[in-house]
């Protein structure tokens, strides 16, 4: 194998940079060249490829977002307007691929290897850790960190004004990064789109817990079924009319930023594992991680199983460490 390529998928996540200067090191290191394609799976159908070199990685792993860029493309699920793509791969001497993604990078992956039959290796960047087979994904980390930093600012202010906040955190269909937050920074409640949100029964949990007391904090993923903050807070208010309620939906800012020294080591330790896969002839395979040892795991599994398993309410209120 003497030329790969790679590129980076969907959402970004912080560590994806850390990643991309692992694969081209480790792959120049074997004589290998890196074809960095921009813009993900719309860089390959338009073929935007470059040829990585020492100091295109050089001064990255502390950054945050994606130095090839990033796109969610939906005309990569076309047939036809595949084609295009795998003939840019053919033209431009590709081996192998690596995909840093969620699970729709995945699929893209998935279909690209049985159409054109070329080995390609997933690498999970994604924040919202909801890939099966892997403790963690690269971004996770990163964005915990900021969410509860985040809500460690807002405390201050919903003591200072005897508030409850409502604070909204990514997780469209996974709640690791709302539960897990919620339980770092001492929030009251968590709503998650795993288990059924009861609007009467978080209210009446408010109240016992506010007396005395000079604020709360319920962190809501945004996948929750009754809807994000907004929606939450409008739908508990008639129930909660003598308490003053404030939403914040932190938005995009949980994806940027430094990666965090786990996201950093388990980007640079992914990206070794991608390249030394392809070597040894492995394709369609996810690198992860478990009990500190990178595993590999079928990609079609990576996509297909569930992440999550569904947990009783009671079950997820008992891990939180506040009452």
């Amino acid at each position: 194998m003497k030329k790969i390529g790679l590129l980076t998928s969907g959402g970004d996540a912080p560590g994806m940079n850390a990643a991309i200067r692992a694969i081209t090191k480790t792959a120049m290191h074997f004589g290998i060249q890196v074809v960095g394609i921009r813009d993900g799976f719309e860089g390959l159908m338009e073929g935007r490829f470059i040829n990585m070199k020492y100091t295109d990685v050089d001064n990255i792993i502390q950054r945050g977002g994606t130095i090839l860029g990033s796109a969610r493309s939906l005309e990569f699920k076309d047939k036809e307007k595949r084609k295009q793509a795998l003939e840019n791969v053919i033209e431009a001497g590709i081996e192998g691929l690596i995909v840093i993604g969620g699970d729709g990078s995945f699929r893209g992956a998935h279909v690209l290897a049985q159409e054109v039959n070329i080995p390609v290796i997933g690498i999970p960047g994604t924040i919202d850790n909801d890939l099966y087979g892997t403790e963690a994904t690269i971004g996770y980390d990163t964005a915990l960190n900021t969410i509860v930093a985040a809500v460690d600012k807002i405390r201050d202010t919903a003591s200072s004004h005897k508030r409850i906040f409502f604070v909204e955190v990514m997780g469209r269909d996974s709640g690791f990064l709302a539960l897990n937050s919620a339980i770092a920074s001492g929030a009251e409640s968590v709503l998650i789109p795993e288990t059924i949100t009861d609007i009467e029964a978080i209210a009446n949990q408010i109240k016992s817990q506010n007396k005395g007391r000079r604020s709360s904090i319920i962190i809501v993923a945004e996948g929750d079924e009754e809807g994000g903050a907004m929606d939450i807070m409008r739908k508990i208010k008639p129930h909660l009319e003598d308490f003053e309620l404030r939403t914040t939906i932190l938005g995009h800012i949980q994806r940027g930023g430094s990666p965090s020294y786990f996201d950093r080591a388990l980007a640079t330790r992914s990206g070794i594992k991608a390249v030394e896969l392809l070597l040894a002839g492995e394709t369609e395979k996810m690198v992860g991680i478990k009990a500190d040892e990178m595993i590999t795991i079928d990609l079609i599994d990576a996509i297909e199983k569930n992440a999550t398993p569904k947990v009783e309410r009671e079950e997820l209120l008992a891990k939180l460490l506040t009452k």
